[in-house]
């Protein structure tokens, strides 16, 4: 099953039939919201408003375990993220998308893994994301002439408030192509989840090192804003079928990832992680299950 993860306005998909909201219970408190379930072609597909629905959640704030967990126990394979982000390079505009595949991490206020004291488990982020999930958006955004590019370096910084001049400069020194505040720790959760995980970062406007930046207008930026969710909601439409028809997806490594991990021995296991962890590491936990 897809996944989606993102704004509002996304998933006000022309075609999607049976579409019903529900709620899931998760073992890490409540999730955003809601997840919507419909079909897409008769594919089914589940979207996740990631601030809840009328953008009530600030990042800092967003459950991303219990979203995470929510999106495994409905079965969800693939997470497509969509996220505003500024852009750090003269060359990545506003309105272009960028398939990203790396990601610095400058968050401090968030809880990064399901794992911990009583069970630990150390995975692997060296690469961070799905490649073989972002082949499929970069295919489909180039098959709709949505600007895009294929690779970059995503800045997640903690907010609320945007960056500094300084901070700005900084992370562009570091060579970060794009900079916003939800994607960590959510891929790292996917990740310990099994789930492949890609990022469709959408580029409203410049961060404030450019030196037009403070002509920018509100207004401007809302138009971009919409322009982009036009764009997304086009994108999911199109990536849905190749992902759901991918023969590879079986034999991915995302959904491996756990299977050396926990270093935990069996008999100094916790029972409370045991069933917090039901659905994220079942499949290495309860194998007879």
């Amino acid at each position: 099953m897809l996944g989606i993860i993102g704004g509002s306005g996304v998933y006000h998909i022309e075609g999607l039939e049976n579409s019903r909201w529900v709620k899931v219970e998760s073992s890490f408190g409540d999730p955003s919201d809601e997840i919507l379930l419909a079909e897409l072609a008769g594919q089914p597909i589940a979207f996740l408003p990631r601030h809840g629905r009328g953008h009530r959640i600030s990042p800092s704030d967003i459950n991303f375990r219990a979203n995470i967990d929510a999106m495994k126990r409905l079965g969800v394979t693939d997470i497509i993220s969509v996220s505003a982000v500024g852009s750090l390079r003269e060359d990545l505009p506003p309105g272009t998308f960028v398939i990203v595949d790396q990601f610095i991490d400058r968050t401090f206020a968030r809880e990064k893994s399901f794992f911990g004291t009583g069970l630990v488990a150390h995975i692997s982020m060296a690469h961070p994301v799905c490649n073989r999930l972002g082949d499929h958006l970069f295919a489909a955004a180039e098959s709709l002439n949505i600007p895009v590019a294929r690779g970059g370096t995503y800045l997640v910084m903690e907010g609320m408030q945007f960056s500094s001049l300084a901070e700005s400069e900084l992370y562009r020194s570091w060579r970060c192509d794009v900079i916003g505040m939800t994607n960590m720790p959510e891929a790292k959760l996917a990740r310990e989840a099994e789930i492949c995980y890609a990022t469709v970062a959408m580029v409203t406007d410049f961060d404030c090192w450019h030196p037009e930046h403070d002509n920018v207008t509100v207004d401007a930026i809302v138009k971009v804003l919409l322009a982009n969710a036009d764009k997304a909601r086009a994108l999911v439409k199109a990536v849905a079928h190749p992902v759901h028809a991918d023969s590879c997806a079986g034999t991915c490594a995302c959904r491996s990832a756990l299977q050396y991990a926990i270093l935990t021995a069996p008999e100094a296991r916790d029972a409370a992680m045991l069933e917090k962890l039901s659905a994220v590491a079942g499949r290495i936990l309860n194998p007879q299950s």
